[in-house]
């Protein structure tokens, strides 16, 4: 999964969700392509590396995607190849928490999942979009298998504290009611000739038409209980067999209440072209991802490698790190060249010989603030419950999000739900409390939506990013001042040294960034090696 509190100052999301309900969808896809949200990826293929003189070596620092990939396809085009890694896995922000894991952040505190058997917790990335072509590809490449990752649930639920007596409503309640009242209106307009200057006679007879589809109304174009609103939003009670079998209409919302609610904002999630059916994840974790480039290039990875500099000169690049297991004892990697994956905000504060437009743009870029809970609960409730199997519900609460699980439906056992995805002012203070009391607090918002929560929560894991010690934030949070300034420097090969991460990318947040900026950066440097030199 950006952004920050929607109470104290708008988020990139809420803003794209005003311009699709105001201007329409195109407007949004525009607007999504200039902040770096929805662009689509570049991703070709990989790159055919020819010609590699015998023996060039290349040192690439961070084992996240963006780092692993480069490494993949380095070596397969014949080059000699080392990756340093501060953590003890490969990976980087693609991670799965599973029970056994333990995990210490910065202030010294220490997790350990207890987690059951096969439940997980995806701390950084935890969707793949359909046009995310790079990233499947090396899914497939990997031989990791991939299922469906439900984001929209028209029963999952849409909650403001402050609409419906904080009840929360099912999604397709306020789906169907918003639609129908506004198709509605429509049609009355339609009827009043109140459209005629825009739309042909023709034409309003087809519009009339399709808003009666579209919106379920009846034959007189209202929009009022009867079977056609039920089979949309629910039925009051159900059909089912017997005697008992009659289906009872249900009562639509009001309009005023509906738009007063403010739910509707929270219909357009779906609709944005990065979160379109269909989303996949790894079986049994994004981490899997990782895990697997790990396995493959398991012999040029060094593990537990803080980098303290970098340091190039016209024969080659010298990285100065030290072993985080005995901190104080300095070593030293040489290589050709470089490809630096390492998160700026880490980067910002390791010396490193580079012009001064690179050193500019690396202290230019702030990153996001995030905080991740994952809850264990003795049962899968929401499903035993109340029929919700995956998708997310939404609140204006501060764990913002609520995501259920989109394997293992209808099992026998305990589940576990991403309790909470706070970011912004949020994020900030979720990251200000120890793990054990945003578990607690993500409990007690949740209960809020889901009562049962206190009853059935067993135990609970949350990763506040801006202290994790590999990355200090979660995404690089670009604008489009900071692009037109620092991104093409940010992006070029200064010397030897070259920059890669899903911060040097149209995609950020996004694995895709990652892998299709590593992707142009080890082409632009294979071109330059084979052309014999650094210019």
């Amino acid at each position: 999964m950006q952004g920050e509190d929607a109470g104290l100052s708008m988020t990139r999301r809420d803003l794209l969700r005003l311009i699709g309900l105001s201007a329409g969808g195109a407007a949004m896809y525009a607007a999504m392509n200039r902040l770096g949200f929805a662009a689509p990826s570049p991703y070709q293929g990989t790159p055919a590396l020819q010609g590699a003189p015998r023996g060039t070596s290349v040192l690439i620092l961070g084992a996240g995607l963006a780092g692993m990939v480069a490494a993949y396809e380095l070596r397969a085009a014949g080059y000699k190849v080392q990756v340093l890694e501060y953590n003890q896995r490969a990976g980087g922000r693609n991670w799965t928490l599973r029970g056994g894991d333990t995990y210490t952040e910065l202030g010294g505190f220490t997790q350990h999942c207890q987690f059951d058997r096969g439940l997980y917790i995806n701390p950084g990335p935890w969707r793949i979009p359909y046009h995310h072509r790079g990233l499947l590809d090396y899914c497939k490449k990997l031989d990791i298998p991939l299922e469906p990752f439900v984001q929209v649930n028209y029963n999952a639920y849409l909650h403001r504290a402050n609409a419906f007596g904080g009840k929360p409503q099912r999604y397709r309640t306020i789906n169907a009611d918003y639609r129908g009242h506004i198709a509605e209106l429509l049609a009355k307009a339609t009827q009043q000739s109140k459209l005629d200057a825009q739309v042909s006679k023709d034409d309003q007879a087809l519009l009339l038409d399709s808003l009666r589809q579209w919106g379920a109304l009846d034959k007189n174009y209202a929009y009022a209980a009867g079977p056609a609103t039920s089979n949309r939003r629910g039925y009051a009670k159900s059909p089912g067999g017997g005697l008992t079998a009659k289906p009872l209409d249900s009562q639509p919302l009001q309009l005023h209440d509906v738009l007063t609610s403010r739910l509707w904002s929270g219909l357009t999630d779906g609709e944005m072209i990065e979160f379109q059916t269909t989303l996949f994840q790894p079986v049994g974790g994004m981490g899997r991802i990782g895990e697997a480039f790990g396995k493959r290039l398991k012999e040029v990875i060094r593990y537990n490698a803080k980098v303290t500099a970098i340091h190039q000169d016209d024969h080659g690049v010298t990285v100065s790190y030290e072993d985080t297991r005995h901190p104080g004892r300095a070593q030293t990697a040489h290589a050709d060249w470089c490809i630096c994956t390492i998160p700026l905000s880490i980067l910002s504060q390791i010396p490193m010989n580079v012009g001064a437009p690179m050193t500019e743009a690396i202290g230019a870029v702030p990153y996001a603030a995030s905080v991740k809970i994952g809850l264990q609960f003795k049962r899968r409730f929401w499903e035993e419950d109340e029929d919700i199997y995956g998708g997310i519900t939404t609140t204006d609460l501060p764990i913002s999000t609520i995501s259920y699980p989109s394997a293992d439906f209808n099992s026998k056992g305990k589940g576990v739900l991403l309790g909470g995805y706070a970011y912004g002012l949020d994020a900030y203070q979720f990251t200000a409390l120890t793990p054990e009391e945003r578990v607690r607090k993500a409990v007690e918002y949740g209960s809020q939506i889901h009562p049962q929560y206190k009853q059935e929560f067993e135990s609970g894991v949350a990763v506040a990013w801006h202290r994790s010690p590999s990355t200090l934030g979660c995404f690089a949070t670009w604008t489009d001042e900071l692009r037109d300034k620092h991104y093409e420097n940010l992006c070029q090969i200064d010397g030897r040294i070259a920059l890669a991460g899903e911060h040097a990318s149209y995609l950020p947040a996004w694995q895709e960034g990652a892998v299709t900026s590593a992707l142009d950066v080890i082409t632009r440097i294979h071109q330059r090696v084979v052309a014999g030199g650094v210019a």
